[in-house]
């Protein structure tokens, strides 16, 4: 078997299908977005190894799916606890393969998706059957497991994002096939080698690699799969909506944002400025970042002078030291991107407050960025640039603010910052998917999760997570002796 060294961290760079290590003859170099370093290369997931991970997938779903929720848990809790065992090398490999800070790392990311793995298994629980009594029948409404299940993940976040989606998948008895992120794959098979440790039947949970034009488009366009959960980008999403709609096969899409952060009038300005200062986290590369700041026009001037002096304390550097809270763009390809829409808009007409640039810690690393002096229709505004880069725009009043906030075709967050009252009547007014009041990144695993418009459909966390991995039935039994009718429908 090969392996890789990164970071003194032993991980394969091979498929894990049907409980063993499969590699392939076809490869992809990855490079560390830290100091652009070769991790290794990675085996390339051909229509072979997508056929070998759905029939094994296949194969364990019979066994899989026939456990009760109660015998499925046990393999869970160990799936979650061999994730702790592996906290270091899941934190120093996520750390040199996306750049995600190593605090970040260490104190919320492994913690939250041990979480995600135990949350679900003791949730599923509690559906698996709910009655139903009416005057006519006794309803038994079941969560059935609805079959092999793909799961496709992004590369700002693999290791959260992907046990946030396996957890119920997982639990609701489906089987599952991981595709990870191309820039970032390792988390993701280091957690192939958790569920081996775990136990967990072979064939229940497989990963295997390589682009998403190419073996993401052959998984989601078979039609043997059952549900497909994606998160990533609008233009993918639509994709692979379409091609799975083939089939008629769910789509869970969790979509990009440009989610409106509100600075009212009565706002607390230095708990609003530090809070839109964390907006640049993850460098910029969080989807439901506040990156459009709405600010009363009467506080604008306060809130900007208090919010600078925060940004320019941020430390740009080496995410795998404490002290940093800035880290590296994922790729050279996304470092262009947001350069060109940085350049487009300030050629429009925007006014640099601060930033523009790369920053000279090193060649993906991009300065904190705020832009003013933007129209609602203008580029910056509109698009997510998925980035350090936020933009600027003051209102006069509360319906000014609702229309800009709501002037996107996104709706995912938001942000409101003001008295609590006051704010949570504006917050109720914007059209989003979730909104925090006074607070940033509050999250319960029992709430809904998800965006409107272009952030995407379906919600998950909770009962919704399992509403959509499985197949809700209805048993039906009579309470009278039934007598066929062609009257009755």
């Amino acid at each position: 078997m090969t392996t890789l060294q990164v970071a003194d961290i032993t991980v394969s760079p091979d498929h894990y299908i049907g409980g063993r290590r499969v590699a392939s003859s076809e490869t992809f170099e990855l490079r560390s977005p830290i100091d652009q370093q070769v991790l290794g290369r990675i085996s390339e997931g051909t229509a072979e190894h997508v056929e070998a991970a759905i029939q094994a997938a296949q194969s364990a779903f019979q066994g899989w799916s026939a456990m009760t929720a109660a015998r499925r848990k046990p393999y869970l809790d160990r799936f979650a606890q061999e994730i702790g065992k592996r906290a270091d090398a899941f934190c120093l490999l996520e750390s040199n393969d996306a750049g995600v800070l190593l605090s970040r790392m260490r104190h919320g990311v492994v913690p939250r998706s041990m979480l995600n793995i135990s949350y679900f298994a003791e949730h599923a629980l509690t559906l698996q059957e709910r009655p139903i009594e009416t005057e006519q029948a006794s309803h038994i409404v079941r969560h059935d497991p609805a079959g092999v299940t793909v799961i496709i993940t992004p590369w700002n976040s693999p290791l959260l994002l992907s046990t946030w989606k396996l957890g119920p998948a997982l639990a609701a008895g489906n089987t599952c096939i991981l595709k990870p992120p191309e820039w970032a794959p390792l988390t993701c098979s280091l957690l192939a080698d958790a569920a081996h440790a775990a136990g967990l039947p072979p064939g229940v949970f497989n990963v295997v690699q390589g682009t998403g034009a190419s073996t993401g488009a052959k998984l989601v366009s078979d039609p043997r799969i059952a549900r497909v959960s994606f998160t990533g980008s609008v233009p993918t999403a639509k994709w692979i909506a379409q091609a799975a709609g083939a089939n008629l096969v769910p789509c869970s899409l969790e979509l990009g944002g440009k989610s409106p952060f509100l600075v009212l009038e009565d706002a607390d300005i230095e708990g609003a400025a530090a809070t839109a200062a964390l907006m640049y986290r993850n460098a910029g590369q969080v989807c439901l970042a506040g990156t459009r700041i709405l600010v009363h026009e009467k506080v604008a001037e306060r809130f900007v002078a208090t919010m600078r002096g925060f940004v320019e304390n941020l430390r740009v550097g080496d995410p795998r030291e404490e002290s940093t809270e800035i880290g590296p763009i994922i790729h050279p390809r996304q470092v262009e991107r947001v350069q060109g829409f940085v350049d487009r808009a300030v050629e429009a007409g925007a006014k640099l407050l601060w930033g523009g640039t790369k920053h000279p810690y090193g060649a993906q690393y991009f300065a904190p960025t705020l832009l003013t002096n933007v129209a609602q229709d203008s580029e910056i505004v509109q698009n997510e640039v998925f980035g350090p880069v936020l933009t600027l725009q003051t209102f006069a009043s509360d319906e000014e603010a609702v229309a800009l906030a709501n002037g996107t075709d996104y709706g995912l967050g938001g942000v409101c910052y003001g008295e609590v009252a006051h704010a949570t009547e504006v917050a109720q007014a914007v059209r989003t998917g979730f909104i925090w009041i006074n607070s940033f990144g509050i999250r319960d695993l029992g709430a809904p999760f998800g965006g409107i418009k272009r952030s995407g459909i379906g919600r998950e966390g909770g009962d919704w997570s399992f509403e959509f991995f499985c197949d809700v039935k209805d048993v039906v039994v009579p309470k009278k002796p039934f007598r066929a009718s062609f009257s009755q429908r």
